[in-house]
């Protein structure tokens, strides 16, 4: 349960003012058609995060637990970092999409994801957890919790989130996850 619960925290705090919120605003405002930009986002989430779980649950096989747990807790502290970066989208030169809502929405927010805080993250907590269902699904929450109001709401509520407040939040978790696991407390390594 901890696994699911840490997980899906960090990813809905990081998510706020991330590129792929962003991208979700844009597509709401562009297709206003919530249900299927909704359905699209968990389905490339899912997938996306299972690949970063799977990929994280594989490195805890392969990597001498002392070493991995060094890499997680520099790599939780890079991440505190990261996440203080606030993201920006381009949006320049968009063309309407031959795949409609549902598909424009799925590979746009797939691809959005590849390389970003969250799928890292995701790597990084099914490394620490070694739980992969629990991290996947917490992780995919987050991002649900974060970009579902998005799509419904829109950017009218977005201006409005104090994101810097959110980010140094995410920030201070992943900062205390890095070091916690740097001092090797509540490890499963």
């Amino acid at each position: 349960m901890e696994a699911f619960l840490v997980s899906t925290g960090i990813v809905a705090l990081a998510e706020m003012g991330d590129k792929t919120q962003l991208l979700a605003l844009v597509l709401a405002a562009r297709f206003r058609r919530p249900v299927p930009i909704v359905i699209a986002i968990l389905l490339a989430t899912a997938f996306n995060h299972g690949i970063a779980g799977a990929l994280g649950a594989w490195l805890t096989s392969v990597v001498n637990p002392t070493v991995l747990r060094w890499a997680l807790g520099l790599s939780f502290i890079a991440m505190a970092g990261w996440i203080l970066i606030p993201d920006k989208i381009h949006t320049e030169g968009e063309k309407a999409s031959k795949y409609g809502v549902f598909g424009t929405t799925l590979i746009a927010f797939f691809l959005a994801e590849m390389g970003d805080k969250t799928q890292i993250a995701t790597i990084a907590l099914a490394a620490k957890y070694a739980s992969f269902y629990a991290v996947v699904m917490g992780t995919t929450f987050g991002m649900m919790i974060a970009n579902v109001p998005a799509v419904l709401v829109g950017d009218r509520i977005a201006g409005k989130l104090p994101l810097k407040t959110i980010h140094g939040i995410a920030a201070a978790i992943f900062a205390i996850l890095g070091v916690l696991a740097l001092l090797n407390v509540g490890s499963k390594l």
